[in-house]
């Protein structure tokens, strides 16, 4: 399967690129993102060796991640990514991610990609479950789980030994009739 270009009103999810690395290693390592990470780029040629390392696998395989770039449309940059795990055993089900350059936070933006991708997970793929884990910490990318109709399913204390210290995980899922049902985000301050 070809991997898909995804458009929204003002951005472009498409493959990451080569020339993505210097602004991936970035963003990717700016504390207040990397402090969530499990990834962090030592150097841009760490991150060049990361977008030649995904360029082969293919959109939907079982057992993949598959990275896209987030890009705003016109100077096609990249302010952020999404991650789409594929799961191995369950190929209806899949695990997503993202990050936002600290620079695009606060915009919307990481909203408008999270949607755009759960409408082609859910109508265009027919997964029946996406899911998403986030320390508790994040407030930002809980909010955004929330905002766009995800459900907190489980909150593990301490149960991940992340970067020298034992931290909390928390599990957010939504199902494709969920998704079908609401469909867009929430408005702010509502469940």
């Amino acid at each position: 399967m070809i991997s898909p270009e995804i458009h929204t009103e003002r951005l472009t999810l498409d493959r990451l690129r080569v020339e993505d690395a210097p602004a991936l290693s970035r963003y990717r390592s700016d504390p207040d993102v990397a402090r969530y990470q499990m990834w962090l780029p030592e150097s841009v040629d760490e991150a060049l060796d990361f977008i030649e390392g995904i360029n082969d696998i293919e959109f939907d395989t079982p057992g993949s991640w598959f990275q896209f770039a987030i890009r705003r449309h016109g100077n096609r940059l990249l302010v952020g990514d999404l991650g789409v795990h594929f799961l191995q055993d369950e190929p209806r089900s899949v695990e997503i991610g993202f990050t936002v350059a600290p620079a695009e936070q606060g915009g919307g933006i990481g909203t408008e990609a999270v949607i755009a991708l759960l409408d082609h997970l859910f109508g265009v793929l027919d997964k029946h479950r996406v899911s998403a884990s986030a320390d508790p910490r994040n407030v930002p990318s809980i909010a955004l789980l929330r905002r766009v109709g995800f459900r907190e399913e489980a909150h593990f204390r301490q149960s991940l030994w992340f970067k020298g210290e034992w931290v909390d995980d928390m599990v957010f899922a939504i199902l494709s009739s969920e998704w079908v049902q609401d469909h867009r985000p929430r408005p702010s301050g509502t469940a």
